[in-house]
């Protein structure tokens, strides 16, 4: 079986840390438990990257970013990441309520 090598880039290092940060004023024993549980979501993609679906992103940049989910509910998150050369790349882990990356809130 394939394993891909899983590498979180900088600005995906920094979404995490800024999610960790923010849990960790509410409860910072749930922090952990999500700072750990969304390290084993990342861990996931060194089998099968291609099993997620293309993001909403990729059709704004014309490039193929594929999305998985971690957690549930208002802690839904995804984790947008690219597929290459037996390379799995972090781009960003962003909570899932905010906007894809090149949407418009819509006009009110």
């Amino acid at each position: 079986m394939k394993r891909w090598n899983v590498i979180v880039e900088l600005p995906a290092q920094r979404d995490i840390a800024e999610a960790h940060l923010w849990l960790t004023e509410q409860s910072p024993a749930a922090a952990d438990r999500w700072f750990d549980s969304v390290y084993h979501t990342i861990g996931s993609l060194e089998l099968f990257p291609e099993r997620c679906p293309l993001a909403p992103e990729s059709k704004f940049l014309n490039v193929e970013i594929r999305e998985i989910l971690h957690g549930r509910r208002r802690h839904k998150y995804r984790i947008l990441f690219t597929v290459s050369k037996g390379n799995v790349h972090i781009l960003h882990v962003r909570q899932g309520a905010r906007l894809a990356l090149g949407e418009t809130a819509p006009e009110e």
